[in-house]
């Protein structure tokens, strides 16, 4: 409306002029209901030509936008295992911090779980000090056996001496007998060391190891037993949670809530929504305002500071079906970031506000620039200055924003 009043002032008006004190012809008269348009032909296709010309250049290189928001992160309440709730410690709209505990789960198998892993490790740590009274007792039989060798080598020698002396007391079946019993007993004695051997490896090697099985199966008792705690992950605020006791929870098809973080919100960050034929206009570094639902009645600078490479139409999956692109929705829109000029301008905005944005070219530094033609340099002048036509619309929507939603919405 506002440029179409503009581009009327500099063409129907002046035909208007014209056909008035030029030509004589007078409102009611020559120039009627019936006639206006024979009339006021040429001021009226001008300004048709020109109030379309304008609104394109305004919006071309002013582009504005109704979708910006500022956008934040939920934490899903969820616990890793499924189970029975049997207490609930906080209530919807709590505030939390980290470590602080939600709810707990019915933790009799998981408690009980941890009972076995405790008392195989305490097993394991009664079967050292058996292994080491073991050891003893081999050590000990070692000792028997090498005496009882010794006694057999001994009597063995004896009696060789003799039968080599001549002496007729000595027979050769006892000496029979006691190589016998020498090579008895040296089996003896390595059967003895094989078995302090045994109880050894089985003090340092097999002890040790069911020891750490044993930890490891308490651990992962553990682990599972501290699953049934749910515990806020990072500071913020419960929101939809109803959970009550003797629910039963599952972390794939029912969680229990959303938890809010509170520091972790950018509130200086707001993603716009411009539609593709600005890809080419907007940059980052360039201005722009904005206007949101949750603060009216102010108008915000903000400048770009980002702009996505992509476009999120042309996302795709791996799947079992060839990809059309004809099956494409709606055109997606460029992503721009947008941050506030001034800081703390923004932070009493709710994150997920609704937000309108105009963005504004800006060719100042062009404009300095000595090897630019005059055309150029006109055009370019236009293009800076048919930008408060586009402020001014924005200032009038956010004027008008809250008696369009309060009166004329049907609120």
């Amino acid at each position: 409306m506002l440029e179409l009043l503009f581009c009327s002032m500099l063409t129907v008006l002046p035909d208007f002029l014209f056909r008035r004190y030029a030509q004589g012809k007078r409102i009611g008269e020559e120039i009627n209901l019936f006639s206006v348009w024979y009339e006021l032909r040429w001021g009226i296709t001008a300004c048709a030509i020109l109030t379309i010309s304008l609104i394109t250049t305004i919006f071309y290189y002013h582009p504005a936008t109704t979708k910006v928001g500022s956008f934040f992160r939920t934490v899903t309440i969820l616990p890793e295992t499924s189970g029975r709730v049997i207490e609930v410690l906080q209530d919807n709209n709590a505030l939390v911090e980290a470590g602080d505990v939600i709810f707990r789960l019915d933790d009799a198998s998981q408690a009980a779980a941890v009972a076995t892993a405790e008392a195989k490790v305490n097993e394991t740590v009664a079967s050292l000090s058996v292994a080491a009274t073991d050891l003893a007792a081999a050590d000990a039989g070692v000792g028997q056996v090498k005496a009882a060798l010794q006694q057999a080598r001994d009597d063995l020698e004896r009696n060789l001496t003799l039968r080599e002396r001549g002496s007729s007391a000595v027979r050769e079946t006892e000496i029979e007998r006691l190589e016998n019993l020498v090579n008895k007993r040296e089996a003896e004695l390595d059967a003895a060391e094989a078995n302090k051997s045994s109880v050894e490896e089985k003090i340092s090697v097999l002890i040790p190891a069911q020891m750490a099985s044993a930890e490891a199966a308490l651990k992962q008792a553990e682990a599972e037993l501290a699953k049934t705690v749910v515990k806020a992950s990072v500071p913020g605020r419960v929101e939809q949670f109803e959970l009550q006791e003797g629910d039963y929870i599952n972390p794939i098809l029912r969680p229990a809530g959303i938890l809010v973080p509170t520091e972790f919100v950018d509130r200086e960050r707001f993603a716009a929504g411009f539609g593709q034929l600005t890809a080419n206009v907007i940059k980052p570094g360039m201005y722009a305002e904005m206007g949101c639902l949750s603060k009216p009645f102010t108008i915000i600078p903000m400048v770009v500071v980002g702009i996505q490479d992509v476009i999120s139409a042309g996302q795709m999956r791996p799947s079992d079906v060839l990809r059309d692109v004809q099956d494409n929705g709606r055109p997606g829109t460029l992503t721009v970031f947008l941050e506030p000029v001034y800081e703390g301008q923004a932070d009493d905005i709710p994150p997920g506000s609704t937000c309108l944005a105009n963005a504004y070219t800006n060719n100042h530094d062009l404009l300095d620039n000595p090897d630019l033609g005059t055309g150029e340099w006109l055009f370019l002048h236009m293009v800076d200055t048919v930008g408060i036509v586009h402020a001014l619309l924005l200032r009038i929507q956010m004027l008008m924003l809250p008696v369009q939603t309060l009166v004329f919405s049907g609120h």
